[in-house]
This record gives C-alpha cells, sequence and structure tokens, in this order.
C-alpha cells in the first residue's frame, strides 16, 4: 500500500530496538481519513471470505478495527489485557508476550462474544514476532470459531511471525513488509 509506505517514511522514526514509531498516525494519535483508507485496503484483501466478526486485541488494534469494521458490516471485538470487573467471568483466555512491553499478558474475551458459529479476521497494527497473533488464533480455536484470515498494517519481515503464520497456511495480508530499520532508513519488501 503506497499510501502506508509515504506515511511511514514521512512520519514515522525509528527508535533503539527495532521500534518503528508510527503514534503520530497509528496507534496514539489517530488519523482517521488515513485509517479509513486503511479500512478500505482490508475489505478489498480479504473480500472473498464470509467474515462475521473482526478480532483485535487492545489497545492498539482496536480503531483499525473499528474503521474496518464498517466495510465489512461486522461487530469487532477486542481480548482485553487488563481484567475488569465488568468482563464477563465465562471467558476464553491465552497468553500473549508483548515484544514492546517486554512481559506476558493474559488475554480474555467473553464467551458470549465468540461463538462456534464466528468466521473471523483478525485485524492488527503490527506483526513481529506473531504472539498476539497466535494468542487470538488460540481463543479461536478455544471457541471453535473459524480464521478466515489476519490483516496486519505494518509486518516485521525480518523478525519471524510472518514466516511462521504463513508456514501454517494462514491467510496473512499484510498492508507494507519492512525488511529493515535503521534510523534514518526504512526499507521495505
Amino acid at each position: 500500500m503506497d499510501l502506508l509506505k509515504k506515511k511511514i517514511l514521512a512520519e514515522g522514526s525509528v527508535e533503539e530496538g527495532n521500534i518503528l514509531k508510527v503514534d503520530s498516525f497509528l496507534n496514539h494519535q489517530l488519523d482517521v481519513a488515513f485509517l479509513n483508507e486503511v479500512g478500505k485496503e482490508f475489505k478489498r484483501l480479504f473480500e472473498d471470505r464470509e467474515i462475521t466478526k473482526i478480532l483485535t486485541l487492545e489497545t492498539s488494534g482496536i480503531a483499525i478495527a473499528s474503521i474496518a469494521a464498517q466495510y465489512f458490516n461486522v461487530p469487532v471485538v477486542f481480548a482485553k489485557k487488563i481484567a475488569t470487573k465488568n468482563l464477563d467471568k465465562a471467558t476464553y483466555e491465552s497468553d500473549v508476550y508483548s515484544y514492546t512491553k517486554g512481559r506476558t499478558y493474559k488475554i480474555k474475551v467473553s464467551k458470549k462474544y465468540i461463538t462456534s458459529d464466528d468466521r473471523i479476521l483478525i485485524i492488527d497494527d503490527f506483526l513481529a514476532n506473531a504472539q498476539a497473533a497466535l494468542g487470538l488464533m488460540d481463543i479461536i480455536n478455544k471457541a471453535g470459531a473459524t480464521l478466515e484470515g489476519i490483516g496486519i498494517v505494518i509486518e516485521k519481515g525480518f523478525q519471524d511471525g510472518g514466516e511462521l503464520l504463513r508456514k501454517q497456511g494462514i491467510n496473512l495480508k499484510s498492508l507494507v513488509i519492512v525488511d529493515s530499520l535503521e534510523v534514518g532508513n526504512i526499507k521495505f519488501r
């Protein structure tokens, strides 16, 4: 997606530890007009799939998934990282390691919101080591639902997550794949 590449080059920056900082438009401050184009692109990429729900992980995936959901005309379900008093007791759970936070989270989704009849599209902002995707896939499997695909805004191609998912036969579509990150130099596949 050329528009995304241009946006990353214009507004993104590379931080120590292979961190691509795109918080000015993707995961802190949101450029809604731009995210609307991202949502349209996910619809185009997965238009041949029968999607009943979009699943993501709080927090960064929620805005992207919500905007994409309007094109699929389906609800968004997001896995919670933090247990709250208003979360149902009957949940599907999985453990997810966060590279950027350096810790493991227990993610939870209420059993009311994913059933064996669901055909799910996972959408998230980044794919690096696939830990978030694997945790969400685990929840889908526990629910007996069907994974229709995974849509990623930015894949770090120099990390093993994309290869791991593709080897499993997952229908993975990344809007851009970054092959290397160096301060002042971002290379796309």
